[in-house]
C-alpha cells in the first residue's frame, strides 16, 4: 500500500509551495498528504513555557491553514497532520520513514545563485532513507510541462534513481531525459593543440553505452518518450544548465551510515541548491 507523503511545514513561502507540489503529487500516486511541523527547542523555564505555547498555538493554525488550502483546491484529497513532538532533524528524520516521499522547501536566492538548502534540509536530505524532494517557492524558472531529467552513470548505473525517474515520467505523462556527464581529465583543458580530438571521440561512445542501458527500462516502460544525451564538463553544472527545461531533476545520493563527513555528493549538493526546477534526491547504497 503507498504511503502519504509527507512534507514539512516551517510557515514559510518555501514550505507552502512543497506542500502544493506534494499534494499534486499525491494525486498522482493515488495517496494522501501528511502535514507535520517541528518545533525548535527554547531554552529556559519561564521564557520556554511562554514561547512554547506562543509557538504551539502559531504553528496549529499555520499547519490547519495550509491544510484546508490543500483541501479546497484539490477535493477528494486525503490531508492529514501532526505536530512533532521533537526538534525539526530529528522528527522529519522519524516521519519520513514513515513514508514513501518527503518534501521540503528550499529557499531562493535568485535567478543567478538559485536556491539555498539550510542545515535543517540538508541534514535531513542526506540522512532519511526515502527519498526527499526539494521544492522552491514560485514557478516562474521552472518548465512544468517539461521532462523529468535524470543524471545517471553508464559506468555505475543505479536502478533506484533510474526506477524514480522513470515513475515519475510515467505518472506525469511526461518525456524523460537521461544525461551522463563526461568529467574529462585535468590535461583535457590545455587546449586543441595537446587533445585535439578528445571530445569527438568520447562522446559517441559513451552515448552508445548509454543507449544500451537504457533498453531494458524502455523496454518496461514503452510509452515514455525518452531521450539520453552525453554532456562533457562538470556534472553539476551541466544538470543545473539542463534543469531549466525540466519539470522535476532526479538525483542519487549514495547511503553513508557513519555520522562523519558529508552526506550529500558535490554533484547532488550543486543541483539542490542551483536547480530551478524541484530536485528529487534518492538514497541509494
Amino acid at each position: 500500500m503507498t504511503r502519504s507523503i509527507v512534507v514539512g511545514l516551517d510557515g514559510t513561502e518555501q514550505a507552502e509551495a512543497a506542500a502544493e507540489w506534494a499534494a499534486e503529487e499525491a494525486l498522482l500516486r493515488g495517496t494522501g498528504v501528511h502535514l507535520v511541523h517541528a518545533k525548535e527547542p527554547v531554552f529556559g523555564a519561564v521564557l520556554a513555557l511562554v514561547a512554547r505555547e506562543s509557538e504551539e498555538a502559531w504553528a496549529e493554525e499555520m499547519v490547519a491553514r495550509v491544510a484546508a488550502g490543500l483541501c479546497e483546491r484539490h477535493p477528494g484529497l486525503s490531508v492529514t497532520t501532526r505536530m512533532l513532538p521533537v526538534g525539526p532533524v530529528p522528527g522529519l528524520v522519524a516521519a519520513a520513514q514513515e513514508s514513501d516521499l518527503l518534501v521540503l522547501g528550499s529557499r531562493a536566492l535568485g535567478s543567478v545563485a538559485g536556491y539555498l538548502v539550510g542545515s535543517v534540509g540538508l541534514t535531513v536530505a542526506g540522512t532519511v532513507e526515502r527519498p526527499v524532494v526539494l521544492v522552491r517557492a514560485g514557478g516562474g524558472a521552472t518548465a512544468p510541462q517539461g521532462p523529468v531529467l535524470v543524471g545517471t552513470d553508464v559506468r555505475q548505473p543505479v536502478d533506484s534513481v533510474l526506477g524514480f525517474a522513470f515513475e515519475e515520467a510515467a505518472r506525469r505523462h511526461s518525456r524523460l531525459h537521461v544525461v551522463y556527464v563526461e568529467q574529462l581529465p585535468l590535461f583535457a583543458g590545455l587546449g586543441p593543440a595537446m587533445v585535439p580530438d578528445i571530445r569527438a571521440a568520447v562522446a559517441p561512445e559513451i552515448k552508445r553505452s548509454l543507449d544500451e542501458l537504457l533498453e531494458p527500462w524502455q523496454a518496461k516502460y514503452p510509452d515514455i518518450e525518452t531521450t539520453a544525451s552525453v554532456a562533457v564538463g562538470s556534472a553539476g553544472p551541466e544538470l543545473v544548465v539542463t534543469a531549466r527545461e525540466a519539470s522535476l531533476v532526479v538525483v542519487g545520493r549514495r547511503t553513508r551510515r557513519s555520522t562523519l563527513g558529508a552526506h550529500i555528493g558535490s554533484v547532488a549538493h550543486a543541483v539542490l541548491h542551483h536547480s530551478p526546477a524541484p530536485v528529487a534526491l534518492v538514497p541509494h547504497d
